[in-house]
């Protein structure tokens, strides 16, 4: 498909704006582009400007081996090709164009075509693992329902899946590959020219804590956010140099490593998500040979490095040159962050480059960003006041309980933040409340959802985001998601917190706990922690049961149930997060079925 293919095998010099650091490579042409840091109104005028360089994208295999080569320039001339092909559909302009985001240069392709034909493109997710077919047919269904898409787009890897999703769909003229787009008729049309209050396309949310939404962003909401990204957040410079192994259908996949990269004229080195989950030592190698400087991370990828990554690879790194090593899209915990910097220090990583960063889909992106050069700062919290009282007040004395939260920085320009109560009050610093995001680069709103729209966007366009936070002289600190709080006689109890405890156990693992809670019939809240479990003896299943009661009691205060399931069974979201809310539904409809059986059993005897 993409017009540039490089042979499998071909050598890591082959790709683009590549910087090699052994003198026995060639030395590479340099991109004479007169670098912008974005500052476009459209992505395809972005595009335009960013195709008259020689940079682009380069996907490697699980091996590192360079697969193929994206330069803007071939793209802006194959997604232009490939927009003619869509104008034969003769679709409305703005109609939904769904597409499998598989980490290629396909799926690039497509997503350009779509807006240089008016169209409006969303990313559908990879199955996240072999045993969720089922789970995974319905996931694309409700996208496709939910969106009224046209089109349909996926690899050969991915047809089955989305033609069985598509079954009886009302609103899909045609399914298939990019291939087969090429061979239907084109339409010799000059592509109109995109404005800013146009969709631009539609980020499902992950569904961690609810059904995935679509989210509408526009031109101008994008090219917004992209320029506080690039200019403030990442302070781009040039040559800066990209890479990335986060999905395509995350939007900090999509639009922190897709689409910022192109709008700076920036190179990206790209390795799939499941080739790094296998081995996250690829990304750091592509890092260190490529010399890389930005490069962004969900917390999870940094523990499976640390983990994962063996003392005798370090001698082979150099991540001396990553200057911004962006952290994000969910809560970050300081240990996290330490256990990493110590791991890889010997291999050049220093700690001044991590980049603590807070945002979410609803407002495209990037809402904060922590100082960059400066490292994570934290902060501990007396754990008794945050949650008698709601706030945050640094720990003065050693032996008391506390908290610690990661500074994720101040709002991009144009952006305001502010913490409010239940009723919509503003609250002064360091009181915890939820917080809310105002500014340019906010959601029109949840297609064809306005019940959820309605919840989220409050009067003068503010954006509840769901999460619980508290600013400290101006910075913001997350504690958690407001659907994490599990409110228990009065009291609120992170669902992180009794997660965090359970994973301190031998038997469980990390991201191998689910807290929430459940209403019983009259009104009192029961906190659930459903646990992956290994054990088979039933005397040490037990065992586990009774101490993880125990350990929450004594540290809570409050009682739980504990519910052991077999290992990979937490459903999780597109983008690998524990989801709450699907496992707390799970759990419920478990509880209902053995109470229906129960009543069947007695009633036969």
């Amino acid at each position: 498909m993409s017009s540039t293919i490089a042979k499998l095998n071909a050598p890591l010099t082959q790709a683009f704006d590549f910087q090699p650091s052994s003198e026995l490579l060639p030395t590479p042409t340099r991109n004479t582009l007169t670098q912008r840091l974005a500052g476009f109104d459209t992505l395809t005028n972005a595009l335009e400007y960013a195709a008259q360089g020689n940079t682009g994208y380069n996907f490697y295999d699980a091996k590192g081996r360079l697969r193929s080569v994206l330069p803007y320039s071939s793209l802006r001339n194959k997604a232009r090709a490939l927009a003619q092909h869509l104008a034969g559909f003769n679709l409305d302009r703005g109609s939904r164009v769904a597409i499998i985001a598989d980490t290629s240069p396909e799926f690039i392709e497509l997503f350009f075509a779509c807006r240089y034909a008016g169209l409006a493109p969303f990313a559908m997710p990879v199955p996240v693992n072999l045993g969720s077919h089922g789970v995974y047919v319905q996931q694309l269904k409700g996208m496709l329902d939910s969106s009224h898409a046209s089109l349909a787009f996926a690899n050969l890897d991915y047809i089955n899946f989305l033609n069985e999703a598509a079954k009886k769909s009302a609103t899909l003229k045609w399914i298939g590959t990019a291939d087969q787009l090429e061979e239907l008729p084109a339409q010799e049309i000059e592509p109109q020219s995109n404005q800013p209050d146009e969709v631009a396309y539609l980020q499902f949310t992950s569904g961690s804590t609810r059904m995935p939404r679509g989210v509408v962003i526009t031109e101008h909401a994008l090219m917004c956010n992209l320029q506080g990204i690039v200019r403030n957040g990442l302070e781009i410079r040039p040559g800066d140099r990209s890479a990335s192994w986060l999905p395509f259908y995350h939007d900090m996949g999509l639009v922190g490593l897709v689409l910022a990269p192109m709008v700076t004229q920036l190179s990206v080195d790209y390795l799939a998500t499941r080739d790094f989950a296998i081995r996250p030592l690829q990304w750091l190698r592509l890092i260190s040979r490529n010399r890389c400087t930005v490069a962004f991370s969900q917390p999870f990828g940094l523990k499976l490095c640390t983990m994962r990554v063996r003392e005798s690879d370090l001698q082979d790194l150099d991540l001396s040159c990553w200057r911004a090593a962006g952290i994000g899209a969910e809560m970050i915990r300081p240990e996290t962050l330490r256990n990493f910097a110590e791991k890889f220090s010997s291999a050049g990583f220093n700690s001044s480059a991590f980049l603590p960063c807070y945002g979410l889909a609803e407002s495209t992106l990037a809402v904060t960003f922590s100082k960059i050069g400066n490292g994570f700062d934290s902060i501990q919290i007396d754990s008794k006041t945050l949650i008698d009282q709601r706030m945050a007040v640094k720990l003065q004395a050693e032996g008391r309980k506390y908290n610690e939260f990661v500074n994720c920085g101040r709002p991009l320009p144009g952006h305001i933040v502010k913490i409010v109560d239940e009723n919509g009050q503003q609250l002064a610093e360091n009181k915890v409340g939820s917080v809310l995001v105002q500014g340019a680069s906010i959601m029109t709103g949840y297609y064809n959802n306005p019940e959820e729209t309605q919840k989220a966007l409050k009067p003068n366009n503010w954006l509840d985001t769901g999460d619980i936070g508290f600013l400290y002289e101006g910075d913001l600190y997350i504690t958690g998601r407001r659907t994490d709080v599990i409110i228990v006689n009065g009291r609120n109890i992170r669902a992180q917190d009794i997660e965090e405890l359970a994973e301190q156990q031998p038997e469980v693992r990390s991201r191998e706990a689910s807290a929430f809670g459940v209403n019983d019939a009259d009104g009192t809240t029961t906190i659930v922690l459903v646990i992956e479990c290994r054990l088979t003896a039933i005397s040490e299943r037990h065992s586990l049961i009774k101490r993880l009661q125990q350990l929450v009691y004594m540290a809570f205060g409050v009682s739980c149930i504990v519910e052991l399931v077999p290992p990979h069974t937490l459903p999780r979201t597109s983008s690998g997060k524990l989801s709450r809310f699907a496992a707390r539904q799970g759990y419920i409809q478990r509880t209902n079925l053995n109470n229906e059986l129960s009543v069947v059993e007695s009633g036969d005897r």
